[in-house]
């Protein structure tokens, strides 16, 4: 049931950056002052934004339903993987069943974005022409993407400690987690939550410098996409580049610095973990 549940949310997921990049598509601005723009479909189309949205809602209301009949009979539960904690959800009540269905792709969606995220700062902002990859990433992103470092920086824990503090009551009155012992711990246990986005970034940043990696020794052609992968990873290299590691035309930068990315992500949940484990339960 996890790797449907996992499937599904990748499904709904496609739909949401359909949804996000059709005002984009350049067949349905037609501007006249283009050649594009002079282009017209071969057949009116009926295909609407609000679409790709009704279809989200009834994928997930489907898939609740599915998760109802199916996964009571074999007694499966939903979980939300937060890191220090993982709410459950039983299939055998729907509208447990369906609030871990939205909730679930909510997850996977925020996770999406929080991998652009670490994109757009990874980027250099004074570009004068941004990379066609990057284009893509801004039209997800919005304005997003013109935010200040810092700011996109802080934004995930920011995000992710406000929603859990808010579901945090509504997942207590459902009987979902236990009850806080203290208005303060409700806000640690947040915190501690907030703090816990931060090492999934270790397979964007992971996959970059191996991407990197395979592009220094092996020739794939020009195209943006190496470029941008070579640029972009350029910003994670940067805090090692004062250490000498490079022998001849052989670079140990990428290396390192994918032993220390993970190191870090690993040392960083080994503590939250450590952390809320001190908190008053």
């Amino acid at each position: 049931m996890s790797y449907v549940d996992f499937i599904l949310n990748l499904a709904a997921l496609l739909l949401w950056i359909n949804w996000r990049s059709l005002p984009f598509d350049p067949f349905t601005k037609r501007t006249p002052a283009t050649l594009v723009g002079t282009l017209r479909r071969a057949a009116p189309s009926r295909f609407r934004r609000w679409h790709l949205l009704a279809a989200i809602g009834a994928l997930l209301l489907v898939r609740a339903l599915f998760y109802w009949q199916i996964g009571s009979a074999v007694s499966w539960v939903g979980q939300l993987d937060l890191g220090v904690i993982s709410p459950q959800f039983n299939s055998k009540w729907p509208d447990y069943i369906l609030l871990f269905s939205v909730l679930s792709f909510a997850l996977t969606l925020g996770t999406f974005y929080l991998s652009l995220l670490l994109l757009s700062i990874l980027n250099n902002p004074k570009a004068a022409d941004p990379s066609p990859v990057h284009r893509l990433i801004k039209t997800q992103l919005g304005g997003l993407d013109d935010w200040p470092r810092w700011a996109k920086a802080s934004a995930p824990f920011a995000v992710m400690a406000t929603l859990w503090w808010l579901f945090s009551w509504w997942f207590e009155w459902l009987g979902i987690i236990p009850p806080f012992v203290s208005p303060w711990h409700r806000i640690e246990v947040a915190l501690v939550i907030g703090l816990g986005v931060y090492p999934a970034w270790k397979f964007i940043a992971g996959g970059l410098l191996v991407l990197r990696l395979l592009n220094t020794y092996i020739y794939f052609g020009k195209h943006p996409l190496w470029d941008y992968v070579n640029e972009t990873s350029e910003t994670l290299l940067r805090p090692i580049d004062a250490i000498p590691l490079r022998l001849g035309k052989v670079d140990f930068r990428p290396v390192v610095a994918l032993g220390l990315v993970f190191g870090l992500a690993s040392g960083l949940e080994s503590g939250l973990v450590w952390l809320y484990g001190k908190l008053p339960l």
